[in-house]
């Protein structure tokens, strides 16, 4: 049956943004009194040993502390006292903490690796907002055991999560600075030391500086999180509209000069293909044009150390996501971000030096400017790679970027990005423009609007090149509301980005949600959240691709664990055949369906924890259920595993199927600097297992001795079995000229 939509849809998603701007304050907002912390200049600079006690160099800062819970307590100070202190020298700031602990045998210190997520284990964050325009920061943090985590926010962290990983604008973990932390654990508790030169870091160029800033502690015996400068529960470390102030910085105009080369050896099994050995070098430099702007360039860009993508099987006919994780990409990532994450990313860093199937595209040579310039963030990126014969031909990528944070959380910013084929068959691929214009409006405390405009041209393609989306968000202590838009043209083609389909859509959705604290509960509930959001696809001729209403309540207790449950009641339409596995097709037709879906999780902060998801319903004109059990298990302070599984048993009229991921994760960290790491993966579809192992030696930034060891053990029905593995050594050394 074929739904059409027309105006009275779009009325209806412009009404309820309607509706959320009537629920948001139109005027001012009411900021509480900010609180303040002064940095003190010193001439001695501490030691760096963790020891925050014992050290004159401190004495000189008034300390600082009076945290307040989000969780479990909310509004009630921290249930341990905390005490920082900031002090600074000519070429860098220092932090220091005082983490006191009434028990300390209790305290939780897991892992060592860096960027290990720090909310399964006793840890500190802090954020630095050195613009002060409330969007922008960075974010350091460590744990008992020093571990280094760090991280570059953007757009107010819209589009990610704290912890999660990616590019796009929001959150970039990814991301990691020149600096170093100390910590020593006692009878008091713990301390930590951090330095942070001002050249890792950005900031306006003038003498006295006034900086956004926040602390967070977090007490996993308690599932306890506490902030210096107190944040609804809604809200994160990420929050800088409601952090506190770092003043009294005078600070001098930072030089910046870095250059990291590299050498690398390779060999190589491929089966059939024979054995090979290879040797590359190459390099990336730094310069600081300003204290806010950075030039980058690199030469033969190798990023043979990056872990490898994580299997995934899809059961529809829509494009896979895979994350960014090359460095040289990853920084200040979120300025070039534009679109709607994972869905239409008009640009999207994986296209340049990877193809759609994930083959490695030498990079010749390329070049980025990022920061500030007058008041705005400017952005520009020039890439060439070498042509991958039967592949694809050598081209060109250009990407320009301004953006203007206005107050607010609000911005109004433009996009370019170029693809130009160049060599012997470059008529064949030809080039590609996209072009857009993006904005957010926030609304009071709570609300938010954002938008983009965006075009393509193409050779070939004359049909609707357009895109475009509006969207409002609205999130209180209590509510969180939503609605969205996004059409996409049937020739719209951002070849250096990202579509999630093809082909033009309309895309409508909408959520609520209620979040509950009940003062007292026998059974120990923190917070429930009782929610419904819903997402349609419907093309260009209004027939529906896609429908998914998704209703649900979370029920959380104080001590982590949680449960799910939830109906969904799905749509999906087919003009075509789909062939959804090996010689199984699915008629055309709308289907529609139902299905429970059960999640539970134990605490993460224990030293062993299960989470699981159970779906069970209808699917397509026969029946699914979907299985995906996971465990992680951390022994002592070093060594931590993870094991998941993800099993679909498909019941269709056509025929029967079943698809496998495995995942394996060890890690064992010597020390926060030495680490082994491995990720063992097993995927039935694709008749693979694959094995990545990765020891690391590394000093600063993530640069240092890597030995990568790949094996990916394909099976085909004729040949058997053909082995596809190599061994890497690579070494990069940061010389830190001034």
């Amino acid at each position: 049956m074929l739904l059409r939509t027309g105006s009275s849809a779009t009325a209806l998603i412009l009404s309820c943004c309607l509706v959320l701007l009537a629920l948001w304050p139109t005027g001012a907002i009411a900021q509480a009194q900010r609180r303040e912390v002064p940095a003190v200049a010193v001439d001695k600079a501490p030691l760096l040993d963790g020891d925050v006690i014992n050290d004159p160099a401190w004495q000189a800062a008034t300390p600082t502390g009076g945290f307040i819970q989000t969780t479990p307590d909310e509004g009630q100070p921290a249930s341990q006292r905390t005490e920082v202190r900031v002090v600074y020298t000519q070429d860098a700031i220092y932090f220091g903490f005082i983490l006191y602990d009434d028990d300390p045998s209790t305290i939780v210190a897991s892992d060592s690796r860096r960027d290990a997520s720090l909310d399964e284990m006793d840890s500190l964050l802090f954020i630095l907002d050195t613009y002060r325009d409330e969007q922008n920061g960075f974010v350091f943090g460590t744990n008992p055991n020093g571990l280094m985590y760090d991280g570059q926010l953007s757009k107010a962290g819209q589009g990610t999560s704290m912890f999660g990983g990616g590019a796009g604008g929001g959150f970039n973990i990814n991301w990691d600075g020149v600096w170093d932390v100390r910590t020593v654990l006692g009878d008091f508790g713990w301390s930590a030391e951090f330095r942070i030169p001002f050249k890792t870091i950005r900031y306006p160029d003038r003498d006295i500086q006034s900086w956004g800033v926040n602390f967070q502690r977090n007490i996993i015996r308690r599932n306890e999180t506490a902030y210096w400068s107190p944040l609804g529960r809604q809200y994160n470390i990420l929050r800088l509209a409601d952090a506190g102030t770092l003043t009294s910085l005078e600070i001098g105009s930072q030089r910046n000069l870095k250059i990291v080369p590299y050498v690398l050896g390779e060999a190589s099994d491929i089966g059939d293909e024979g054995n090979d050995t290879d040797t590359e070098w190459g390099m990336d430099v730094k310069y600081s044009l300003t204290p806010s702007l950075t030039l980058d360039l690199t030469y033969n860009t190798d990023f043979a150390q990056v872990e490898a993508d994580e299997s995934q099987v899809s059961l529809d006919r829509f494009n896979l996501f895979f994350p960014e994780k090359r460095p040289f990409f990853l920084e200040n990532a979120g300025l070039f971000a534009v679109g709607r994450a994972q869905q239409v990313e008009l640009f999207f860093s994986r296209r340049i030096g990877l193809s759609r199937d994930g083959d490695i595209i030498p990079i010749d040579y390329g070049a980025r400017v990022s920061g500030a310039l007058g008041g705005v963030n400017v952005g520009a990126m020039y890439m060439q790679t070498d042509e991958l014969a039967g592949v694809t031909p050598s081209n060109r990528f250009g990407v320009a970027r301004v953006n203007k944070e206005l107050p607010n959380r609000s911005s109004i910013g433009a996009i370019f990005v170029s693809r130009e084929s160049r060599g012997e068959f470059s008529e064949l691929f030809g080039n590609n423009r996209t072009y857009g214009a993006d904005a957010r409006w926030g609304i009071g405390e709570y609300g938010l609007i954002s938008g983009y405009l965006a075009g393509t041209t193409t050779p070939g393609l004359d049909g609707d090149e357009n895109s475009w989306s509006l969207s409002g968000d609205y999130d209180s202590e209590r509510w969180s509301l939503g609605a969205d838009f996004v059409k996409v043209g049937e020739d719209f083609n951002p070849e250096v980005g990202f579509l999630n389909r093809g082909g033009g859509y309309r895309n409508y959705a909408a959520n609520i949600m209620r979040r509950y604290r009940p003062d007292t509960s026998r059974i120990g509930l923190l917070e429930i959240r009782p929610h419904a959001s819903y997402r349609g696809y419907w093309n260009l001729d209004g027939f529906q691709e896609t429908g998914f209403l998704h209703i649900d309540n979370h029920l959380v207790w104080k001590n982590g664990y949680e449960f799910h449950s939830a109906i969904n009641f799905t749509t999906e339409g087919l003009m075509r055949p789909y062939e959804i596995s090996d010689g199984i097709f699915v008629p055309p037709g709308t289907y529609r369906n139902s299905e429970m879906h059960l999640y539970g999780q134990t605490n993460e902060g224990a030293w062993i924890s299960f989470n699981a998801s159970l779906t069970v319903g209808g699917f397509y004109n026969g029946d699914r259920v979907r299985f995906t059990p996971s465990m992680r298990m951390r022994l002592g302070e070093h060594f931590t595993t993870q094991l998941s599984w993800s099993q679909n048993n498909v019941d269709l009229p056509q025929g029967d199927f079943t698809t496998q991921v495995g995942r394996l994760r060890l890690s064992y960290s010597f020390t926060p600097q030495i680490a082994l790491e491995a990720l063992l993966q097993y995927n039935n579809v694709d008749d693979f297992f694959s094995t990545n192992i990765r020891f690391s030696w590394l000093r600063k930034a993530n640069t240092g001795l890597y030995v990568v060891f790949n094996d990916i053990k394909g099976y085909d029905r004729y040949t058997g079995e053909q082995p596809n593995r190599n061994i890497i050594v690579k070494y990069t050394h940061m010389f830190d000229l001034f």
